[in-house]
């Protein structure tokens, strides 16, 4: 089902969710890799649970994004109505570099998850030694 009626409330929500840094980022890589549990985002955007879990709260409360519980895990993804919106939205930012790393570090989670979770590690030490 694809948005039929893009009214003054949608549009709202929508706008202001991508008037945050933090909601565009969650939103690419939920976009680019169609599904994403919360512990994923976590540790991809170097974001704590609860700064994660409120940003997503926001978005699917703005209808931006669904989520399904398999056991202990929740994944999210876009609603097939807005993902049309979304993506195109999220294509003028194609070449943006901090949405670039994000894909990549994610690639390279996914790829060797304890090869990455050193890699992050060594990311947050560095960060606190600033």
């Amino acid at each position: 089902m694809k948005l039929k009626h893009f009214n003054l409330p949608f549009a709202e929500n929508l706008f202001k969710a991508f008037s945050d840094e933090s909601r565009m980022r969650i939103l690419h890589l939920v976009y680019r890799n169609g599904e994403m549990c919360i512990s994923d985002l976590e540790q991809v955007l170097d974001f704590t649970q609860a700064k994660t879990s409120r940003h997503l709260v926001y978005l699917k409360n703005a209808g931006l994004v669904g989520f399904k519980k398999t056991d202990q895990w929740v994944y999210y993804s876009i609603k097939d109505e807005v993902s049309d919106v979304i993506g195109q939205l999220l294509g003028y930012l194609g070449r943006d570099p901090v949405l670039l790393n994000d894909l990549e570090t994610y690639r390279i989670l996914y790829s060797n998850r304890e090869l990455a979770i050193c890699k992050l590690h060594q990311q947050r030490q560095r960060r606190s030694m600033v």
